[in-house]
């Protein structure tokens, strides 16, 4: 655990405070925003995201599997996480730690709640075989909020992924690998988080940022509008306003984050 020397703190605070950041931003600016997609050959679909200095490459894998028993027509996503070593001095190798963890989780849950993928279009044989589609996050560089970074990547992946055509003939299920069709996509959904730190809630914390926050949501959004997933951190608990007002704001910087993708 990182111990933020109290000056540091105190200047960063204060700074906030005073509606003013580290780096000159407003309080509800993001970092500079990269995204390109189809950076992984081997990969069903790929894409790579940086938010300031803040790096993930994302990528898709498909395979045909069993759908779970209570959802028999569905298909299955499955999303993973990996902080690696050479991202921040934090990360280790080994088993996924707390951060990791709830990254994969969040952004599996931003996905799944927002219906973004039709999942009964993936849906082979009912009750045998669906489609399962793998999301890999590899977090190259870490530079503070990592969730939204991580559902862009994901998203844009998702909607560069193309799987064999499947069909079923005489109860076989044949696989043609020469026809790559896209996923069936019925929406999009993307990810703001906030900190708050002082008196004030500031977009797209930084590191130093994240270091020093009492408490941290991430919400998120369909392009429609529709809150599809939120997720808290921190030990201060936040007031209804704070939250209405991150709500509102990230209906309008969802809006601008859409643009970024394909």
């Amino acid at each position: 655990m990182n111990v933020v020397p109290e000056i540091t703190r105190k200047s960063i605070t204060d700074l906030i405070n005073n509606l003013e950041r580290v780096d000159g931003r407003d309080l509800n600016e993001y970092r500079e925003i990269s995204l390109e997609t189809g950076v992984i050959s081997k990969a069903e679909g790929s894409a790579r995201v940086k938010i300031g200095n803040s790096q993930i490459i994302v990528g898709t894998k498909s395979q045909l599997g069993d759908p779970f028993p209570d959802t028999p027509k569905v298909g299955v996503i499955m999303t993973n996480s990996e902080l690696l070593p050479m991202a921040a001095p934090e990360f280790e190798p080994g088993p996924p730690d707390e951060k990791s963890v709830e990254l994969a989780r969040v952004t599996d849950r931003c996905i799944r709640e927002s219906q973004m993928v039709d999942l009964e279009k993936l849906c082979i044989v009912e009750g045998k075989k669906v489609w399962m589609i793998f999301i890999d996050l590899h977090i190259l560089d870490y530079d503070g909020n990592l969730m939204d970074a991580a559902v862009l990547g994901a998203v844009a992946a998702l909607l560069d992924t193309k799987i064999p055509k499947a069909t079923v003939v005489d109860d076989e299920i044949v696989i043609d690998r020469e026809t790559m069709e896209p996923l069936p996509i019925r929406d999009k959904a993307l990810m703001c988080t906030f900190a708050k730190i002082g008196e004030q809630m500031v977009l797209d914390p930084s590191l130093d940022e994240e270091e020093i926050l009492s408490a941290r949501i991430s919400i998120g959004m369909t392009a429609s509008g529709n809150i599809c997933a939120l997720q808290k951190g921190g030990e201060t608990p936040l007031t209804k306003e704070e939250i209405m007002n991150a709500v509102k704001v990230t209906e309008e910087k969802t809006k601008e984050l859409m643009e970024y993708l394909p």
